[in-house]
């Protein structure tokens, strides 16, 4: 177990793509999407626990999600739980959580890590991540992980390496969601992977990174570092985010640094869970390719999802490639891989009266 491995649990996003399983009051993050009996969130500490000691474990969430973490993760601390003010996107919450572990181990090497993502064969995952934690001891790497392509994916962003022998490749580019033309083509020359959104970095190196290409943020944090760990953290990370842009860490900082690796992860299997088609694709399925959790009769009916209550009966014919559920007070139909409908139901639903009741 390695003392000087910090882990860092991104936890505040809403799940807006996953709606209506997916609520404001308990995002995804927080509920048992494979039906393991586990979150998403406890599946992902029980991922990293063996790596390093419990108390190096960190989680950023929402402030109004604090107490969901406690409840969800006993064993850590008040002090581990990192309640942002406000949502930022990820490089003020990357900010936070490295400044804070600088205050408590200056050699750290930190992995920062999506709490809602799937993994299997979890050895193959923890070998690579001791590799990567390994590289980048040094302080002088910015390390991703990649992800072997499996197929011309236009819901991912991707990343070009220099095809050397190393372990930690050197990245040549950066692009976001291609088209479908685009994606084909990176699968087809070799040298692409897919981005995981998962980080490796020592806690000096990536303090430079933000000193270096985000100056007024981390001019920010530089500020109240001192008071990290202390009764006054609260009010000085509201301070701090008040400052703060909201931006990703990849704009602000992978995209434009000198020292960007990345490591591949081709030995276990990885989904970022982010639509209903991703679970369509994980999820156990019957001759006609419907993945049924639900008291459900079909007919003529294949490639959907159907969730529901074992108290109610449904029943779904002629349906090709939809979402069917029942999750508390709203019932859905429509079709499971158009991804950005999610996002126009909540927004219309907005303007609704009572719309509170159905996010």
């Amino acid at each position: 177990m390695n003392k000087n491995l910090f882990v860092v649990l991104m936890a505040g996003g809403v799940g807006v793509r996953f709606w209506p399983y997916s609520r404001n009051s308990r995002p995804k993050q927080f509920l048992d999407v494979l039906g393991t009996g586990r979150t998403l969130l406890q599946s992902t500490l029980d991922r990293f626990a063996p790596l390093c000691p419990i108390e190096n474990i960190f989680v950023v969430t929402h402030e109004e999600h604090a107490e969901l973490v406690r409840q969800q993760l006993p064993q850590l601390s008040d002090d581990q739980i990192l309640a942002e003010p406000m949502r930022k996107n990820t490089a003020p919450c990357i900010a936070y959580a490295s400044y804070k572990i600088n205050q408590i181990n200056p050699d750290a090497v930190i992995v920062v890590t999506p709490a809602d993502h799937l993994i299997l064969k979890e050895q193959e995952f923890q070998d690579v991540i001791k590799k990567a934690a390994d590289q980048a001891k040094a302080q002088d790497k910015l390390i991703t992980l990649g992800i072997t392509p499996t197929r011309p994916e236009t819901g991912y962003g991707y990343i070009q390496y220099h095809t050397d022998k190393t372990f930690a490749k050197k990245v040549k580019t950066f692009t976001e969601k291609p088209e479908l033309s685009l994606a084909k083509k990176f699968l087809e020359s070799g040298d692409f992977v897919w981005n995981s959104g998962i980080f490796i970095w020592g806690v000096q190196a990536i303090i430079k990174a933000f000193q270096s290409y985000v100056p007024e943020m981390a001019e920010v944090f530089d500020e109240i570092k001192t008071r990290l760990g202390t009764r006054d953290e609260k009010d000085s990370i509201l301070a701090a985010y008040a400052q703060c842009k909201s931006i990703s860490i990849d704009y602000a900082i992978m995209e434009k640094a000198q020292n960007v690796y990345v490591c591949l992860g081709s030995n276990f299997n990885w989904s970022d869970l982010g639509s209903w088609a991703s679970i369509h694709e994980i999820s156990e399925k019957d001759s006609n390719n419907n993945a049924i959790t639900a008291n459900a009769m079909t007919y003529d009916t294949r490639n959907c999802i159907i969730r529901g209550s074992n108290d109610k009966l449904i029943v779904a014919q002629g349906l090709n490639g939809y979402l069917v559920g029942e999750f508390g007070n709203v019932f859905i139909v429509c079709e499971k891989d158009k991804e950005e409908m999610f996002r126009r139901f909540v927004n219309d639903l907005k303007s609704r009266p009572n719309s509170a009741d159905f996010i």
